[in-house]
């Protein structure tokens, strides 16, 4: 393990962000260097940070959503069966919870929802899944986050009578599904201007489209109902859009920190206030990683061994101490699945060692395979793979006994799902099926082909990616001045957000006095730091990161760091997060 793991491997470079000049100018009374953060990111002017809601697009640029809201309409009035059909993940267990809330806040009589078990039906609205939403006999299918390359089971659900309407934010193949309506920003001729919602986001605008074709109607009125107030169901859509690690651009901004505020008041539904609860978290101090490091991936942790349908509950449940109970359930998942995740990844660095491989000869796109991995946890292996080695990463697990489920993870430069298009373009049999965006796919081969494909994987990533764009590097926002490692700062940086995919945390670096060095948690880096021209020690904790490798006598160390509020026992102090430390020679 040593040998794989030498400093040619993991040593990485760090690159300050380009800041336009003039970049002041652009903001009034911000924060100089929150203003240099924004203005690194390519914010022009303040109006992009304004996070109300009149900002939101407007959603009647979004292709489909008349013809969707039609059937919605005419099912609510008809007071017919409407079913739900869910993906997996955290963004299908929100987008499921928010269809069948607002659903219901506007008056539907039956509405109801089904979520495949991943090992036994896989992704979308398979012909398989549609036979088991025909025993409920509904009158509508409703997808959420998926749909939008379910031909066959739509084609399914059509013959037997039902209406189809899908709101997915997957790209779209070269056909799409024959459904009554199909709502995707990412569908050719769609005018709505940002291309990143998540699936929680589409179905969010499609029910505030639905509300207001229902007010119009009168139907409010005659059936005596309040007009529900569909912001309750932002918690949900911040939560969604952030676990789904899609872009952060300024109407995603907006949505997510909407939902965060309505959280922090104690507006949140009580599931997610359980969740935060089990993960140690306030509500009243909740930021966007907390959504993506402590909700989501216990929700996820159902999908990904057992059925999401127990996340949705917890999201659906009303009674304070229901959502506790499943809360607590999802949290015991959760440990599982670190405890899985953690031997898998053992396994992986075995393999890899027993290849001796150094950074000449690893392959450029990776694949992994072995027969006794878990195949809800294989998306989170190739992640931690792709993040210590930089490079593609494909995991594989057994489906059935001549197949294999495959769970891509992609670095910058290379569109995963585009790639394995275009493996499917020239080895026809190849793969099975696929599916996904830039940075995360999936996709089935057969067992047979897998060293096929491995060869084909690596030979599509070689075309895209060159040996510098293999090398770890770090986008910093540079270096901050003494005074301004502080808790003040670093609450001015927690509320500048929310930060998140395409809108990253700020991160910095610089050279530090090591003043104490030690393990804890057997794994983790603690130091006690003071910067060059500082006369103040600060904490750091280097998570997953051990200094078996340094010389005994470090006493200087290169940083790339978060600024961090330290919540312990009621007592807040200032702490670094460090994405990356190294040795420094003096």
């Amino acid at each position: 393990m040593r040998e794989l793991l030498s400093d040619s491997l993991v040593k990485k470079t760090i690159h300050r962000r380009d800041v336009p000049e003039n970049y002041l100018g652009r903001f009034a009374n911000i924060h100089p260097v929150l203003a240099k953060i924004y203005a690194s990111r390519n914010i022009q002017s303040s109006f992009e940070l304004e996070h109300s809601l009149v900002h939101l697009s407007p959603y009647d640029t979004l292709k489909g959503i008349n013809e969707a809201v039609a059937v919605l309409a005419a099912a609510i009035e008809g007071q017919q069966r409407i079913l739900i059909v869910g993906d997996f993940d955290c963004d299908g267990a929100t987008s499921t919870a928010v269809a069948l809330r607002a659903l219901k806040m506007m008056g539907a009589a039956d509405v109801q929802f089904l979520v495949p078990n991943r090992f036994e039906y896989g992704y979308g609205l398979t012909p398989e899944i549609v036979a088991v939403a025909a025993k409920s006999e509904p009158d509508v299918i409703v997808t959420v986050d998926n749909g939008i390359a379910s031909i066959e089971g739509v084609a399914v659900a059509k013959q037997l009578g039902m209406r189809v309407v899908v709101t997915d934010h997957h790209l779209p193949g070269e056909k799409l599904p024959d459904a009554d309506a199909i709502v995707n920003p990412n569908q050719s001729g769609c005018k709505f201007p940002s291309k990143n919602l998540a699936g929680v986001g589409v179905i969010f605008y499609v029910m505030l489209a639905l509300r207001t074709a229902l007010r119009e109607a009168g139907w409010f009125e005659r059936q005596n109902l309040s007009e529900p107030n569909l912001a309750q169901l932002l918690d949900l859509v911040a939560l969604g859009t952030v676990a789904d690690v899609v872009p952060l651009d300024h109407i995603n901004r907006i949505l997510v920190a909407q939902g965060l505020a309505r959280i922090r008041k104690g507006q949140s539904c009580s599931g997610i206030k359980a969740l935060l609860d089990v993960a140690g978290r306030q509500c009243q101090r909740v930021v966007a990683t907390d959504m993506g490091f402590a909700v989501g991936p216990r929700l996820n942790a159902a999908g990904r061994l057992e059925d999401m349908s127990i996340g949705i509950h917890c999201l659906l449940a009303d009674d304070p101490a229901q959502a506790q109970v499943i809360a607590r359930e999802l949290d015991q998942l959760n440990r599982e699945r670190r405890a899985i995740e953690s031997e898998m990844q053992d396994q992986a660095m075995e393999y890899l060692a027993a290849m001796h491989l150094d950074v000449d000869s690893m392959p450029t796109g990776l694949c992994l395979f072995q027969e006794d991995w878990h195949q809800g946890v294989i998306g989170i292996l190739a992640s931690r793979i792709k993040e210590r080695f930089n490079r593609p990463v494909i995991a594989f697990a057994i489906a059935d006994d001549k197949t294999i489920k495959g769970s891509a993870r992609s670095v910058t430069g290379f569109h995963i799902r585009d790639g394995l298009d275009a493996i499917a373009s020239r080895f026809p049999d190849l793969l099975s099926k696929f599916g996904g965006h830039a940075m995360a796919a999936g996709l089935s081969i057969k067992k047979d082909d897998f060293d096929d494909f491995m060869q084909a994987f690596n030979e599509e990533v070689q075309r895209h990616l060159s040996d510098d764009d293999l090398q770890g590097s770090i986008s910093s926002d540079g270096e901050l001045k003494a005074d301004d490692l502080s808790m003040e700062l670093a609450e001015v940086i927690r509320q500048g957000g929310p930060w998140g995919q395409g809108f990253p945390e700020p991160v910095f670096d610089g050279v530090f006095k090591v003043m104490d060095r030690r393990i804890v948690g057997g794994k983790h880096l603690k130091m006690i730091l003071r910067p060059e021209t500082g006369k103040k020690n600060i904490t750091a904790i280097a998570f997953n990161t051990i200094d078996d490798n340094w010389a005994t006598n470090v006493d200087y160390v290169k940083l790339a760091y978060k600024l961090d509020v330290n919540d312990f026992r009621g007592e807040q102090s200032l702490q670094l997060l460090v994405d990356y430390v190294e040795p420094v020679s003096t």
